[in-house]
């Protein structure tokens, strides 16, 4: 089963190394749209914080993103 959460960038933090970059996320939490009641109904908290070491990888902040949760364990 796979599960969708949509989260929004809040901030990137930049390492001495150009190409490291720690990026902090927040569940959308906002019912003022039909899309972003439906994920506050089933993501209302939540915070994610990933550091990527991938120069092409890239997130904004303030833009929104759709994360997906696949168990490992049925994963092909």
């Amino acid at each position: 089963m796979t599960t969708r959460a949509k989260f929004r960038c809040d901030s990137v933090t930049s390492f001495t190394d150009a190409s490291r970059r720690t990026y902090t996320f927040s569940a959308v939490y906002d019912a003022s749209t039909p899309e972003n009641a439906r994920f506050t109904k089933y993501t209302p908290w939540g915070e994610l914080k990933m550091t990527v070491d991938n120069p092409e990888v890239e997130f904004t902040p303030g833009q929104e993103y759709y994360v997906d949760f696949t168990s490992a364990a049925t994963a092909s």
